[in-house]
């Protein structure tokens, strides 16, 4: 999906090679951190360099200064409100973290904003930052065939989505309920909300606490699934 985005003009991504900025013949990026300790730090020369390069590159390719985001353990937690966010952005230079980090020089001076894809630790930012690009390019108009595709979908009400089907309509004795077979369109869609809502006060109830289920129809849904459950949503 996002190469097909890249090919039809709707998205543009690079990738850049810190190294092709370095100032010595070893190709060198890290060295040992000050103060001792395990591991070595990514230098703030070469990645600044490319940074400038980068930037510099794109100004007069007619973009605004990226937002740069750097992708470390230590940054915000990455959420779907965070990408609607990015995806306002003209462009994003997402730099990758290694090793035990970069030089805080460089994120003082350069990094506008630090993010984390959750609170576990990788051997380098390169995943993280292609998770970043699939979330936020996934955003753009035109990425995917209708608005509907990313706003049906878990997180981008706060609520998770509710299970999906497909054919054959029995599968290892498993049947597709009923109602998602009707035909009905109201009905299937009051009981996605109501699926949308059990869900995520099962799985997520970090998200169930923070959902606003205060209006008319969804005291009625609650309800309604309080009888049909036995469980307490309220």
């Amino acid at each position: 999906i996002i190469g097909r985005a890249r090919q039809r003009g709707y998205i543009e991504l690079a990738c850049h090679q810190i190294r092709d900025y370095t100032t010595n013949r070893q190709k060198q990026v890290d060295d040992y951190p000050y103060g001792g300790g395990p591991g070595m730090v990514m230098q703030a020369q070469p990645i600044y360099d490319c940074c400038v390069d980068v930037i510099r590159q794109m100004e007069e390719a007619g973009h605004a200064r990226p937002h740069v985001v750097f992708m470390t353990a230590a940054g915000t937690p990455l959420t779907e409100e965070k990408c609607k966010q990015l995806a306002q952005k003209d462009s994003l230079l997402l730099v990758c973290g290694h090793y035990e980090g970069i030089d805080e020089r460089f994120i003082e001076e350069c990094v506008d904003e630090e993010i984390s894809l959750g609170d576990f630790v990788m051997t380098g930012g390169e995943i993280p930052a292609m998770a970043v690009a699939d979330a936020v390019c996934r955003l753009v108009p035109g990425v995917l065939s209708d608005p509907s595709c990313y706003e049906n979908e878990s997180h981008w009400n706060g609520m998770l989505e509710a299970p999906q089907y497909s054919r054959p309509e029995v599968w290892h004795d498993r049947a597709v309920p009923p109602i998602v077979l009707s035909g009905h369109h109201a009905n299937v869609e009051k009981w996605r909300r109501k699926q949308g809502i059990l869900r995520t006060y099962r799985r997520r109830p970090d998200l169930y606490g923070r959902l606003d289920l205060s209006s008319k129809q969804d005291r009625r849904l609650l309800k309604e699934l309080e009888e049909e459950t036995g469980e307490k949503l309220t």
